[in-house]
């Protein structure tokens, strides 16, 4: 297997990438309380995997409203951005680059989550099925509940919220990041947008697919003006099927994803963005990509490719040697391997992760993986 391929060195916008390994936003849950900010647990979390090549935060609330689990870390107040400040340093210190990924759950939220207990926010007021989201039921302790009803933006507040990412671009900036990546995936909000089953509006972001990717363009332009376009990418779920296994949230099946996610691109490609990021579907024997899907987007799109969702070494050499993707990302294994750069490398053994830590809790789980000792 040819997994010299990964640590050849690659260009991301303005950036050299010392390999082409990506540790991808992954929800652990562990901002302090009250005002879910960022700590130096996590600094010394992402520290830990700075031998990536790329990094991207875990999904970072760009809002009050934009949360729909406990203990999610936000990018709205002083007081988180100069926790995000901690965790850049250290990135930096390491020789990485770190973007954060600018999140808005909409629809997927509860009323506890909510300042004063609202409805959450949503492009129409349909409840989301097939998910839970976790609220806090007492100090460090929560629970898995459905989501509450949302109710539907008016259209003047819709163009707040492209406002709102803008000021979480420009807060991220403040905090060190070299650049944002929007989270437009697993059915959150602009994903909300853009799909039919969650987008019921008739006002200009609602209707046929080109409005309802008016939302998506808005924010995408808005938030390249703050931190230049070079320094911007977005991730999509595209999904294909779906599963009924038991999961956190998967996002939406279109009617037709291919169209769906190949008109979302052209989008990204008018602005220019450096990158999209494309979270495949990750339970046990899920189907992979087409590859007329794949081999679309690589014509569509002229910046890098990222691919995620259960990727091995030799599913992630395959993609880089086809040519579909430039940088591979891997999710739980860098959970369990804050080494993982070089137990690739080495051929080293892998640890495996401990679902029970995943979210939540102390440093048991988070950063005491230990790395290989030959």
């Amino acid at each position: 297997m040819n997994r010299e391929i990964l640590f050849e060195s690659t260009q991301l916008g303005p950036y050299t990438l010392k390999n082409r390994i990506v540790l991808p936003p992954l929800t652990r849950s562990r901002s302090s309380q009250p005002g879910n900010v960022p700590n130096d647990l996590m600094a010394d979390y992402y520290r830990q995997r700075a031998g990536a090549g790329f990094m991207v935060t875990e999904g970072t609330q760009i809002e009050p409203r934009g949360q729909g689990y406990a203990w999610t870390p936000g990018m709205h107040s002083p007081e988180q951005v100069e926790g995000w400040r901690k965790i850049t340093a250290a990135v930096h210190a390491e020789g990485s680059i770190i973007f954060a990924q600018l999140w808005h759950v909409g629809r997927v939220s509860h009323n506890s989550l909510q300042p004063g207990g609202a409805a959450p926010v949503a492009p129409s007021a349909i409840a989301a099925d097939n998910v839970k989201v976790f609220v806090e039921t007492g100090p460090g302790q929560g629970a898995l509940t459905e989501p509450s009803v949302p109710r539907a933006l008016t259209t003047a507040e819709v163009k707040e919220l492209v406002q709102l990412y803008a000021q979480a671009a420009r807060n991220a900036l403040d905090a060190g990041f070299d650049g944002v990546e929007l989270h437009c995936a697993n059915g959150y909000l602009v994903n909300q947008f853009i799909s039919s089953h969650t987008n019921r509006r008739t006002d200009e972001y609602g209707g046929p697919l080109q409005n309802r990717l008016r939302f998506l363009r808005e924010v995408v332009q808005a938030v390249a003006d703050v931190v230049g376009k070079e320094r911007l990418g977005v991730r999509f779920a595209p999904l294909f099927a779906s599963t009924e296994e038991d999961r956190v949230y998967l996002g939406l099946v279109e009617e037709d994803p291919h169209e769906t996610y190949i008109e979302a691109i052209k989008v990204l490609e008018q602005v220019g963005i450096a990158y999209v990021s494309l979270a495949e579907a990750d339970w046990d024997n899920a189907p992979e990509l087409p590859e007329t899907f794949r081999n679309d987007v690589r014509s569509n799109f002229s910046g890098k490719i990222i691919y995620a969702g259960k990727y091995n070494v030799e599913r992630g050499v395959r993609v880089v040697k086809a040519g579909w993707g430039d940088l591979i990302a891997f999710g739980r294994p860098f959970i369990a391997n804050p080494d993982l750069p070089e137990r690739i490398a080495q051929g080293w053994p892998l640890n495996a992760v401990d679902p029970a830590t995943m979210y939540g809790g102390t440093d048991k789980g988070y950063t005491d993986y230990p790395s290989y000792r030959p």
